[in-house]
């Protein structure tokens, strides 16, 4: 496992047990105060934990090295977890919603404590600080699963609010809001899931990491090429594939032409930190009439 992969684990375990504290406090003291809207909060706090277990099966598998069945390497697990991760944060979204109709026809009326207020705040307090350092360590390693999760844990934030305002509300006397602010989690979590899917799709799908004319244009202004076509890439922000044609001086010998594809090679990775491989195809330009 590379320094890189350690790194995205080693804050994954972290974030992990941070995660199930803060899920079992909420969804264990929602239940003994019939709060659905907290309980509901933590557990969607318990599929950020589940989240982060996808994370680390996913970065252990990605960080195998290429191998003959897998020359690209397992990169693409790693956007995999993310997309699963989404998953997730799906199918949470509709068992809060069953249980949000199933206390609006039921007579119960939650117990808000001291202690409810604590606990919101605190878990609040809990998940802005590791939406930030998240983040910062997702955009730092380029990784999918890091962003992807860090995003979760930031609707978060906001639902640990809206239940703060559902609490104050039950005291004030409107036990309805209750439900009502599940569903409103609800809501917030299927548009985190639709947005990790969107984001991460367009790795799976091989969408081009980088514009064909930008490519072009560095490539041309390498000396001996006349023209480049076919030209795509793919891959992830940090392991970017990308391969082309070239045209030459038809009476360029084959040594000065493969010398003209090293350049290529080392311009587009100097150009794009994240390309990893360049495969050139060489072909004669048309001689130039006399």
């Amino acid at each position: 496992m590379n320094n890189r992969f350690r790194k995205v684990r080693i804050v994954l375990l972290q974030i992990l047990i941070l995660n199930v504290v803060v899920a079992l406090a909420k969804i264990i003291y929602g239940r003994i105060t019939n709060t659905l809207s907290m309980e509901s909060d933590g557990y969607h706090s318990l599929i950020d934990g589940i989240s982060n277990i996808t994370g680390l099966v996913g970065i252990q598998i990605a960080s195998r090295p290429p191998d003959k069945q897998h020359p690209y390497g397992y990169r693409k697990y790693e956007t995999l977890s993310a997309i699963i991760i989404s998953f997730f944060l799906i199918l949470i979204g509709f068992e809060i919603i069953s249980n949000a109709i199933g206390r609006f026809r039921a007579d119960v009326s939650p117990d808000v404590t001291s202690i409810s207020f604590a606990i919101m705040i605190l878990t609040m307090i809990i998940n802005f600080l590791v939406t930030r350092y998240e983040r910062k360590q997702g955009d730092e390693l380029n990784s999918e699963v890091l962003i992807a999760d860090s995003m979760h844990t930031k609707s978060d934030i906001f639902l640990s609010l809206s239940v703060i305002v559902g609490l104050v509300a039950i005291e004030l006397g409107y036990p309805i809001i209750d439900p009502i602010i599940s569903l409103i989690i609800a809501v917030i979590i299927f548009r985190a899931g639709y947005s990790i899917i969107r984001q991460n799709a367009d790795t799976l799908l091989d969408t081009a990491q980088i514009d064909e004319e930008e490519i072009c244009t560095l490539v041309k202004s390498v000396s001996g090429i006349k023209e480049c076509h076919k030209i795509r890439s793919r891959g992830t922000n940090d392991a970017i594939h990308i391969d082309l044609h070239i045209k030459v001086r038809p009476d360029m010998r084959i040594d000065n032409a493969h010398s003209v594809a090293h350049d290529v090679e080392r311009d587009l990775k100097n150009k794009y930190p994240g390309v990893k491989d360049v495969t050139i195809h060489i072909e004669p330009a048309k001689r130039e009439s006399k």
